[in-house]
């Protein structure tokens, strides 16, 4: 299988993810946990690597995460967007 990777990472809202996560003071596996009662399979791993950027990340764990934190897309890619403007 062809490893996907873009700037040798994986994503591009890991560190933003971390930022918002530890603005809403939770924990990985607090975190984790709540994207469990989304449907969404994930431990405190998963999310370490995601904020790593050591995971790819799918589009229906974004839209999870952005419902949890209360922010939405556009905040996780912040940094992203505007390197690339």
């Amino acid at each position: 299988m062809k490893k996907i990777s873009f700037d040798n990472k994986k994503n591009i809202i890991g560190f933003n993810l971390r930022a918002h996560r530890l603005r809403c003071r939770l924990s990985q596996d607090c975190l984790a946990a709540k994207m469990q009662t989304l449907g969404v399979n994930m431990d405190q791993q998963m999310i370490s690597k995601i904020e790593r950027n050591d995971r790819i990340v799918t589009d229906y764990e974004v839209a999870c995460f952005c419902h949890i934190l209360k922010i939405n897309a556009e905040e996780l890619w912040k940094d992203f967007l505007e390197e690339t403007s």
